[in-house]
This record gives structure tokens, C-alpha cells and sequence, in this order.
């Protein structure tokens, strides 16, 4: 019988990253390393029934000793790593681009998530990615966001826009590994949501956040499930064709990769 192949999955503890980890391991049969800043019960749940195969830190993703050593202690465990999701990220802070309410601290700390925790990740992988039998791939959880320009979402859309980025350079930097970025599609999280109902009246335009508001009271949000089979899909099989490529889950290129 053929190893199980090993995913290291940032963000894994609810919405998107829960949905992700649950289809590796019942749909593609393979090992997962979660990390996540908290262990949520709808994990520990998880954790409970696939016991063997569902190796759980709570780590910040920031904390670059931290994210070392839950990698080295998933590669003793499961002796591989074939694929890496990076899952982990924020919206905050909202706010203008010119607004004094937002410190440039704050946007340094959205940075050091959404794309700092990124390198960081990467590094700690790479090594093991390079040699996996599988050919290792690297799935950057991305966003729409990336290309666009959402009023009062500046460090969110500058992030996103930079992890493209840094997935078209690693892709020409890393031949052995294939490197992908996916777009989610219009998909906010419940926690997201909750943040936009909270603050969003303060700080955004009110047409812009009606789009977001009124899309999650019709239930018309990507389900967490299809977007997230496409990025387990892609975490084992990506094809080189789309290393360096920022590609939606419901597009032509993901086509073979969507949940039947």
C-alpha cells in the first residue's frame, strides 16, 4: 500500500482551513499537520475521529520558532511532507488608507500574518517539498482582493496582492515544486462577517458593505467546501502548468479539481 501523502495546513482551526483538513483527510486519504492560533472544538472534533492522521498545534503563525518546530515535529511523525496551504490570515485592520485611526503598526502586524507568517512557512517546508515522491506543491489561499481594490480594505488587498507575488517568484525560484495561488471566491467567513457588521458601519462605504452583508443573509457565499476541495485537490495535484498562476476555484483551470 502507498504512503499516505502529508499536507502542513495553516489556518486549520474553522470556516475554510476546518473544510480543507477534513477533505484531505476523508477525501484524499492523507496525513495532515494543522496549525492554528486556537483549537476550536468543531478541530478537537475532528482530531478525535481521525486520531492517526491529524497531527494539531496551536501556534501563531508569527512565531517563527514556533512554526519550525510544529513542522520538524510533524516530519518526525509522518517522515514526508508532500504539500503546504497557507490558510492563515486576517481582515483587520478597516479603515481608509489616510485615516490616522489606523497605525502604521497595526499595518505592519496585518503584514507580519498575512504575509511575513508566509515565508516563514515556506522555509520550514521547502526542503522536504523539494524531495517528495509526489512532487511537492505549495497552495497560497488567496483572494479576489489581490487585483481589486475594496475601499477601507488597504493592508487586506496590498497582502493579498503581495502573495501573489511572492507565489510567481517562488514558482521561478523552485523548479521541483509547483506553486499555486486561489482565489477563494466570494466567500466571507462567519468570523469575517461578524468583523464587518461590528466595524464595517464605521469605516466603509455603506453600498460596499451592503454587497458583503446582503450576499451573507441570501446565502450566496461560496460554501466553504467547494472552495475547499479545490485547494486540497490542488495541495496534491496541481500540474506544473499552473505553477506561479493565481486561478479562481470555479475556474476552467480548476475544472478537474472542483468536488462532483
Amino acid at each position: 500500500m502507498a504512503a499516505r501523502p502529508v499536507v502542513v495546513l495553516t489556518g486549520a482551526s474553522k470556516g475554510l482551513g476546518l473544510a480543507i483538513a477534513k477533505i484531505l483527510l476523508e477525501t484524499f486519504n492523507a496525513n495532515v499537520v494543522a496549525l492554528s492560533r486556537t483549537k476550536t472544538p468543531e478541530l478537537s472534533s475532528l482530531v478525535e475521529a481521525h486520531s492517526e492522521s491529524l497531527l494539531t498545534f496551536e501556534c501563531d503563525v508569527t512565531d517563527g520558532a514556533a512554526v519550525r518546530s510544529s513542522v520538524s515535529r510533524g516530519l518526525e511523525k509522518y517522515k514526508r511532507i508532500d504539500g503546504l496551504i497557507l490558510n492563515a490570515g486576517v481582515l483587520e485592520p478597516l479603515g481608509k488608507i489616510a485615516s490616522e485611526d489606523i497605525s502604521i503598526d497595526q499595518w505592519k502586524r496585518h503584514f507580519d500574518v498575512n504575509f511575513f507568517s508566509l515565508v516563514t512557512a515556506i522555509r520550514a517546508t521547502i526542503p522536504e517539498l523539494r524531495k517528495s515522491p509526489l512532487g511537492g506543491r505549495i497552495v497560497f489561499v488567496s483572494s479576489g482582493a489581490a487585483t481589486g481594490n475594496t475601499p477601507s480594505w488597504g493592508p487586506y488587498n496590498a497582502g493579498k496582492a503581495a502573495m501573489n507575488s511572492l507565489c510567481r517568484t517562488l514558482a521561478a525560484e523552485e523548479p521541483d515544486v509547483t506553486v499555486s495561488s486561489s482565489a477563494q471566491g466570494y466567500r466571507v467567513a462567519p468570523q469575517m462577517q461578524g468583523l464587518l457588521r461590528d466595524k464595517g458601519p464605521s469605516v466603509m462605504d455603506a453600498e460596499v458593505l451592503k454587497k458583503f452583508t446582503s450576499a451573507y443573509e441570501k446565502g450566496e457565499l461560496v460554501k466553504p467546501e467547494d472552495a475547499g476541495h479545490v485547494i486540497a485537490a490542488l495541495s496534491l495535484k496541481a500540474p506544473k502548468a499552473l505553477s506561479g498562476q493565481f486561478v479562481a476555484w470555479n475556474s476552467d483551470e480548476c475544472k478537474d479539481f472542483r468536488r462532483q
